[in-house]
């Protein structure tokens, strides 16, 4: 109960903030100013905010900064859906590599902000709720203990995972943070790519089909397999150095 209790404070303290952030702290812009500010929730939405906030970025460019940095940490930090909205406002606001570059820096501090989380408050919670999930990562994991970082490179890349998912049971998972924060940074690399590079052309995407392909999700599929290639080698080489030291052990006994 103390847990959840502490998860909620943190979470209404930073809902707080946003918010404030996003109304009462808004510099002011004639009329314009006036119009709310929401997460977007499809393409038309996240048009008619990439326009307002171009054209308010022209004179509060410090503000909209603050703001969208705010805002992707705030998404990410408590694992709510939508990061490709983001992803593609960073494109449409900052310009493919300024905005790339922002992405994957707030996605790792994001995820990085929810294995904390998950860690001080929501370890039994997932556990919990999910068991069988968590019980299949774990088997998973020890599997691959000895080529973790290629393991979770491997996820992230992979385009089909889940990673909110991995976010939250990283800790329970004695996953180090370190780790954890690479693999963040490099796995999420291509499809946020894809993401921001989507964004800089918001104007001319029909729909998100033009984002996510199927030739698109082949390619971050191969890229994850490719990931997989240096953990698979050290792994094996590990297992043939145990057997080694096993048979020379082996050796030095019977005689």
């Amino acid at each position: 109960m103390r847990s959840l209790a502490g998860f909620f404070f943190v979470f209404a303290s930073a809902t707080i903030y946003l918010y404030v952030l996003s109304t009462k702290l808004r510099p002011g812009l004639g009329q314009e100013a006036e119009r709310s500010l929401v997460f977007p929730s499809d393409l038309d939405e996240l048009r008619e905010l990439a326009d307002f906030l171009q054209l308010y970025k022209r004179e509060h460019q410090a503000y909209v900064m603050l703001l969208f940095c705010s805002a992707y940490l705030y998404k990410q930090s408590f694992a709510i859906p939508g990061s490709s909205f983001l992803n593609m406002l960073a494109g449409a606001l900052f310009g493919q590599w300024l905005g790339l570059f922002l992405c994957c820096t707030l996605t790792s501090l994001g995820a990085t902000c929810c294995y904390l989380l998950s860690h001080a408050f929501g370890k039994q919670i997932v556990v919990q709720h999910f068991p069988d999930k968590v019980a299949m990562l774990q088997a998973k994991v020890e599997e691959n203990r000895g080529s973790l970082f290629f393991f979770l490179l491997s996820l992230r890349l992979f385009p089909m995972t889940p990673n909110w998912f991995l976010n939250l049971t990283s800790p329970i998972l004695n996953i180090p943070l370190g780790r954890f924060f690479f693999s963040v940074l490099l796995g999420l690399l291509p499809y946020n790519f894809i993401c921001v590079q989507t964004g800089s052309i918001l104007s001319k995407v029909k729909s998100l089909d033009d984002m996510f392909s199927w030739w698109t999700l082949l390619k971050l599929l191969a890229i994850a397999l490719v990931a997989l290639i240096p953990g698979t080698i050290v792994k094996k080489f590990g297992h043939q150095h145990l057997e080694g030291k096993d048979q020379l052990a082996n050796g030095k006994k019977s005689t």
